[in-house]
């Protein structure tokens, strides 16, 4: 086994700049599906006409189904390669989203949902894996600009499904088959240059942090708790506490998107530049003050400088310590990133369950003081596991 995997290794080259393209693809597939299936929420709940409290439980389906996959995929991955994986999972991922566009029954929503969500997860995992051993093989940094493909995905996604059915009048069915037909051709392309291995997992399926790697999944869990707060709480922090109108409701998550999109598209040559200390303990920093500015700014446009500074200080941080995980001896590869990437998971989820408690037992002041305060512990944890793999 040990020499059929060595000899893969040698006639794949993992370094390939159309393996590095395919890895891109991968992460804009994930974001560009995730995406697109935002705008079926509120058609979902039409089709099966039920309140917020049903719909929220059946939306939970699909971090249930990704928590499940999440701490498997990356044994997934080594067993069978991440090309493998990754195909399916991606025609997979296609598949749903447009039974998703049609399912009208609740108890067929439920499996469906888990399965998308499951799928998700999966990607999400094999994804990181293949671009750890990647960068690796290239000897350059390239994690950051992976993940910024993520992210342009999401806008892609989100912005043309608005472009087909508000501009061109096309149906959702329409759309989401032009959706599945983008992710469907993106993924048989690309798949001839994934990896057809998945590095190593010491002969174990369960991902359960240890050492090293159990500190990283506690930054990774920040930095999502902290992206998914916002991504839910800023429009109310503006209108309810800082007193915006509504219809600026967005703008604080629009800006830290924007920030973060633009930091991580260029966070490669800037980790290359300054280097990785500077973007991890200055980009902790940087976001700690951006807090500051929006709960204390007493002008919108240092609010606004807040809000950027989150993500501008926020965006490399996941990347940076990804890559960081081909350093460590504590666990595999292939157990490493499902173990960090699960943990990150439980962040979006709990983040704004737990704002909202905050909140509700004190103010949305004390709640964001939180979060500030979450970053700060992330930049302590951060300089120790700096220290310890470097």
């Amino acid at each position: 086994m040990e020499m059929t995997q060595s000899l893969r290794d040698v006639e794949f080259d993992p370094a390939d700049i159309w393996t590095q393209h395919a890895t891109r693809a991968v992460f804009f597939i994930g974001g560009f599906g995730a995406a697109s299936w935002a705008p079926l929420v509120p058609l979902l709940r039409q089709r099966l006409a039920i309140g917020e409290d049903v719909l929220g439980l059946l939306l939970l389906c699909i971090g249930i189904g990704s928590l499940l996959t999440m701490p498997l995929s990356g044994a997934a991955a080594v067993r069978l390669g991440c090309r493998k994986v990754l195909t399916f999972a991606s025609l997979a991922f296609a598949l749903l989203l447009f039974l998703l566009s049609q399912v009208s029954d609740i108890l067929l929503a439920v499996p469906v949902l888990l399965f998308f969500g499951a799928i998700m997860g999966c990607i999400d995992v094999v994804a990181n894996v293949q671009a750890v051993i990647v960068e690796k093989a290239a000897g350059k940094r390239l994690m950051s600009g992976m993940h910024g493909l993520w992210s342009v995905g999401g806008f892609a996604g989100a912005g043309l499904f608005g472009v087909w059915v508000g501009g061109l009048g096309l149906t959702p069915t329409v759309s989401t088959l032009i959706a599945v037909g983008i992710m469907t051709a993106a993924i048989l392309f690309f798949a001839r240059f994934l990896l057809p291995y998945g590095g190593d997992a010491g002969g174990k399926m369960l991902a359960i942090p240890k050492g090293i790697v159990a500190f990283v999944g506690i930054i990774a869990c920040i930095a999502f708790l902290v992206e998914g707060a916002i991504m839910d709480w800023s429009g109310v922090f503006l209108t309810t506490v800082r007193g915006f109108d509504m219809s600026l409701a967005g703008t604080g998550f629009t800006v830290f998107s924007a920030a973060m999109l633009t930091m991580r598209l260029v966070g490669d040559r800037l980790v290359q530049k300054m280097g990785q200390k500077i973007v991890i303990l200055g980009g902790s920093v940087l976001a700690f003050a951006g807090f500051l500015a929006v709960i204390f700014a007493p002008q919108a446009w240092l609010l606004y400088a807040g809000f950027f500074a989150i993500g501008v200080g926020s965006a490399n941080i996941v990347p940076v310590f990804f890559s960081l995980l081909g350093k460590q001896q504590d666990m595999p590869i292939g157990l490493a990133v499902p173990a960090v990437s699960t943990l990150g998971y439980l962040g979006i989820l709990m983040g704004p369950a737990a704002i909202g408690a905050l909140a509700h037992a004190t103010s949305l002041y004390a709640a964001f003081g939180l979060l500030a305060g979450l970053v700060a512990l992330q930049f302590i944890i951060a300089r120790y596991v700096y220290r310890k793999v470097l």
